[in-house]
């Protein structure tokens, strides 16, 4: 019964997933700029504090992975795509 709900929340059309599957002309700088930051910040002051929390820590970590891939797709969609588009032109 488990199993079936988080597989249902996992195809939920709003469910984790999503996220990837955005299309990457939808993707704000600003936005995935401000996730990777927080992500990196959060980091650090996880592990300043006694104790250390380490389970915030791995969950900063992947916010700020996330913001990074993001900020990936978002810039080869942005400039490769144009250079691309721009050499078949020439070509």
């Amino acid at each position: 019964m488990a199993t079936s709900k988080l597989q249902a929340l996992w195809n939920h059309p709003a469910g984790p997933k999503t996220n990837f599957q955005k299309p990457p002309e939808n993707i704000s700088y600003l936005q995935q700029i401000a996730v990777t930051c927080t992500g990196m910040i959060w980091c650090r002051c996880s592990t300043i504090i006694t104790p250390k929390n380490w389970n915030l820590f791995s969950v900063n970590v992947a916010m700020a992975a996330t913001g990074i891939y993001q900020l990936t797709r978002k810039i080869k969609y942005d400039y490769v795509s144009e250079a691309e588009a721009a050499v078949e032109i020439e070509g």
